[in-house]
């Protein structure tokens, strides 16, 4: 026992002095207290699922809804667009999102990702980890905008404005809501996306389609999709790539997570009921364009919201995303007459909006309907008000910028390509590819 007490004694005087400092910081058991193996497990796994989502989930679903002589130029606009993203996250665009303490734009610390080591820790996750699950989200937010412009753009042109849209809208809304900016700051709650990937990407596609004009033929119906069992394809994939998306955003394997992974997938199955109950109502038959576009408008819908809500709001955002969003689809085109070609802003626009503002009532217990847990501080309409303004901000940066980034490409480059090629189609005149062969 003396022994002991001897022993003891002299492990705490080392410790005071330091000598057992150095190897704290060496041991792996003390690591693993620091980053946590179960959330790191998770969201390496979430990584991979939004990375899915746009290859090749997102360029499925938008290649088979585009005409068969376009189809390999969409699926290249979005791998090429995952690979010009990447690059630009770890040059400078990690470092203006998450560090620094700007109001609208971050630092530029971490250009290159310079200090970033094995050992570098971004809560329980390893730093690197963090870095790529949120490049994953900046990588989809511009490729979802190509359908906006599905058909017509000339590919030197997606390539620039990918650049200049990325850097001068995707950057500063993520650092306004996501990285300790202004908006953040103000008390705005998004928890997956429905401003930073949403609500970007559906007000860049508005001003992407109104710049570029119409299709040839437009609003014919001989602009139909080519290949609907793709689409059912790349829609399934964009449904279990969202657990990652709104799943991963708890950036915890814990009970968040799991709530986040169970509303999205039941805002997902209303939304796709809705629409297509809505659209047999009005058109006397129900499609499967229409029962997959209500999943994505459902899953959009849910995303800023999934931490907040329950399954009760869940339902309700499913039902609201389906009817509000199939009539803001026949509200562009038909009313407006915007060739948003792949209905973006009317999905994910809109509905990333709307469930940032109806997170407000349903995410918190006296709520309209007391379906969420107490996700904020202020009341009901304190919060609604709050989430107006990120709306309001958000939306009228995105223009801004979304213009600026279409004008600056134009002055490059030609921004569409010509009549004849329109007809020809992008495969064979922007990329010497024909994705179907006959004999």
């Amino acid at each position: 026992m003396t022994l002991f007490n001897f022993n003891l004694n002299k492990i705490f005087k080392l410790f005071n002095y330091g000598v057992l400092s150095g190897l704290i910081f060496a041991s792996p058991t003390i690591l693993a207290s620091e980053i946590n193996t179960g959330d790191t497990a998770w969201i390496l796994t979430a990584t991979a699922l939004v990375l899915f989502m746009t290859l090749p989930g997102l360029a499925l679903f938008y290649g088979g809804l585009v005409r068969s002589q376009n189809v390999l130029s969409v699926l290249m606009q979005c791998f090429a667009i995952c690979c010009i993203v990447s690059v630009i996250w770890v040059i400078y665009g990690y470092s203006l999102a998450f560090t620094g303490s700007g109001q609208f734009i971050g630092g530029t610390e971490a250009l290159f990702l310079n200090n970033l080591t094995r050992d570098s820790a971004s809560g329980t996750l390893p730093e690197s980890l963090f870095i790529i699950f949120q490049m994953t989200f900046a990588v989809i937010t511009p490729a979802l905008v190509v359908g906006a412009f599905a058909e017509r753009m000339r590919f030197s042109a997606v390539c620039i404005f990918t650049v200049l849209w990325v850097t001068l809208v995707y950057l500063p809304a993520c650092h306004m809501v996501w990285g300790g900016g202004y908006l953040g700051q103000l008390g705005v709650i998004d928890f997956a996306g429905g401003l930073v990937v949403h609500a970007t990407c559906g007000v860049g596609a508005l001003v992407a389609a109104k710049a570029l004009g119409p299709r040839k033929g437009f609003p014919s119906s001989n602009l139909v999709p080519h290949n609907r069992p793709m689409v059912v394809m790349g829609a399934a994939m964009l449904w279990v790539g969202w657990f990652g998306f709104n799943g991963g955003s708890a950036v915890a394997a814990d009970s968040n997570a799991a709530m986040a992974i169970l509303v999205t997938h039941i805002s997902a199955a209303v939304g796709a009921l809705t629409w297509m109950t809505v659209e047999w109502l009005k058109t006397g038959k129900p499609t499967v364009i229409g029962i997959a576009t209500g999943m994505v408008a459902g899953l959009a819908t849910i995303t800023p919201a999934s931490g907040t809500v329950g399954p009760q709001g869940a339902i309700v955002i499913g039902l609201m995303a389906g009817v509000t969003c199939f009539y803001a689809t026949q509200l562009i085109k038909g009313y407006f007459k915007i060739d948003d070609s792949l209905d973006v802003f009317p999905v994910h626009g809109v509905g990333g909006i709307l469930g940032v503002l109806m997170l407000a009532f349903l995410g918190k217990p006296d709520g309209f309907l007391g379906a969420g847990s107490s996700g904020f501080e202020p009341s009901v309409w304190g919060q609604f008000f709050i989430q107006l303004q990120g709306v309001a901000v958000i939306c009228l940066w995105t223009f801004v910028f979304s213009w600026i980034a279409i004008k600056a490409t134009s002055l490059l480059t030609e921004l569409r390509v010509d009549e004849e090629s329109e007809d020809e189609g992008l495969d064979m005149t922007e990329h010497n590819e024909s994705a179907y062969h006959s004999g």
